[in-house]
């Protein structure tokens, strides 16, 4: 991970921006992550919470940092300890932080508790990140109410509790110049696992040896460590045949045969930036007649979805695009039948392809997989249509999507998933395919940043025999 000391001044700024819409006496409460226990007295690899990070780049446990509307920045943080230190590592330390983090104040966070009432006192709205961490909002019940037993020597206690998300959100849904860079390193070295995995996968077929999907996980997180990526970004789907119908799937035993296809969700985490990659494949190298046909349906699907993605147009459009091309794609196929559901615009109205694709087109990307922001245009919340899902008789309220920004990232991700049934061609059986790139939004189109792994099935197959 890097040092926070490179890139202080983009921490600064980030935390002047909050500050400034925290309002008068505002005063802002954001903690790390815990640590957690795996079992018995081993716990889980340490990730930071990602507020936290945004606003410090500090990357160790149990710490927080409290901001007010003036710009002060205080930390807490572990104190040193020369015996921790031998069997946990290196601490920074209140001491060091002020300079190695570019925040005014630090303290060992034992202090946490005694030095929080005073910070609050005489402000007048605590700011922190609702239903986020088990605990803090009692903890900060606690501190007013500390606050409170001093009301009658003239203190005043804060009046309004706020999300933190809210305003974090925002300024986290649009990407600066370095997370641009760190998220196209991660793509990249993505990219080149997803490459590791396909061409071993064919290479262990054409020896005749047992091709496992852990083996293809093995390489994924091979390239992964090698290229300096410091984890996944979350866990790697590798499915199999059948299994790549099954939308979470993780990474299992499965045998990989010759003829099936396998679908592979997975990306790398870098300095602490999501990537998300998924492809899908034909383990032997070679697509049959049904595999290709299908999976070039979902190819167009998300040609569609690219084109519609640019700049001022909207976050669903690139759903509805995909939606349109695949709604046609599966009544050419055969897929749905248009005698008994009707043509492409019945079948968008009427929802008949949710059987096949059932999930949306895409979601933000950032510090989290599934990124912070709203989907919803924050100045048309107010505005909203109501109509009742054909499938579900659910009502359902449909707001104004987001208008997409230069500097947004989002996964592009249509797919089909084809379990056997009655009414269902057999050739189509058990077919499962998504393809998933990551895209930053330009006033032009997008940029595609994850395109170093091919999506054209001549040029997967070219990869594979290589």
């Amino acid at each position: 991970m890097t040092t926070p000391t490179a890139n202080l001044p983009i921490y600064a700024e980030r935390r002047a921006r909050l500050a400034a819409q925290l309002g008068d006496g505002g005063i802002a409460i954001v903690p790390t992550a815990p640590q957690r226990l795996r079992n018995r007295d081993s716990e889980y690899p340490f990730r930071f919470d990602s507020y936290f990070y945004y606003l410090t780049g500090f990357t160790e446990p149990n710490a927080w940092l409290v901001l007010t509307a003036e710009g002060r920045a205080i930390l807490f943080c572990q104190p040193k300890d020369a015996e921790r230190e031998i069997w946990d590592g290196y601490r920074l330390g209140p001491e060091a932080a002020p300079a190695a983090l570019g925040i005014d104040e630090a303290y060992a966070v034992d202090e946490l508790d005694a030095r929080l009432p005073t910070l609050l006192e005489n402000r007048h709205t605590v700011w922190y990140p609702f239903a986020t961490h088990a605990g803090l909002e009692s903890r900060i019940d606690g501190w007013l109410q500390k606050v409170r037993a001093r009301v009658r020597y003239g203190v005043l206690c804060p009046e309004a509790q706020r999300d933190l998300c809210r305003p974090l959100d925002e300024m986290r849904l649009v990407k600066d110049a370095h997370e641009l860079d760190v998220m196209r390193r991660a793509a990249r070295i993505s990219a080149r696992a997803h490459v590791r995995a396909m061409q071993r996968c064919a290479a262990m077929i054409r020896a005749g040896e047992d091709v496992r999907e852990y083996h293809l996980e093995a390489e994924l997180l091979h390239e992964f460590r090698r290229s300096g990526s410091q984890s996944p970004a979350y866990g790697s789907i590798v499915a199999a045949g059948a299994n790549a119908c099954v939308l979470h799937y993780r990474a299992d035993a499965a045998p990989v045969r010759d003829g099936d296809l396998v679908l592979i969700d997975a990306g790398c985490e870098l300095d602490g930036y999501a990537s998300d990659i998924t492809r899908t494949f034909p383990a032997n190298g070679r697509f049959s007649g049904p595999q290709r046909d299908l999976y070039e349906l979902v190819r167009a699907a998300q040609q569609a979805a690219v084109d519609a993605t640019r700049a001022g147009a909207r976050f669903a459009d690139a759903h509805d695009a995909t939606v349109r091309v695949l709604a046609q794609g599966l009544l050419d196929l055969g897929l749905l039948d248009r005698h008994r559901v009707g043509g492409v615009d019945d079948v968008i109205e009427q929802r008949h392809y949710f059987r096949f694709y059932m999930h949306r087109t895409g979601h933000w990307l950032g510090l989290d997989v599934h990124d912070v922001g709203s989907y919803v245009e924050p100045s048309e919340v107010g505005q909203f249509d109501e109509r009742r899902d054909p499938l579900s008789g659910e009502v359902i309220r449909n707001r104004p999507s987001r208008i997409l920004r230069p500097g947004m990232v989002l996964t592009i991700e249509p797919g089909l998933y084809i379990r056997p049934a009655e009414d269902v061609p057999e050739r189509f059986w058990n077919l499962g395919i998504r393809i998933e790139d990551d895209a930053i939004v330009t006033n032009s189109g997008c940029e595609l940043i994850t395109r170093d792994v091919p999506v054209e099935p001549d040029a997967i197959e070219a990869l594979m025999r290589g």
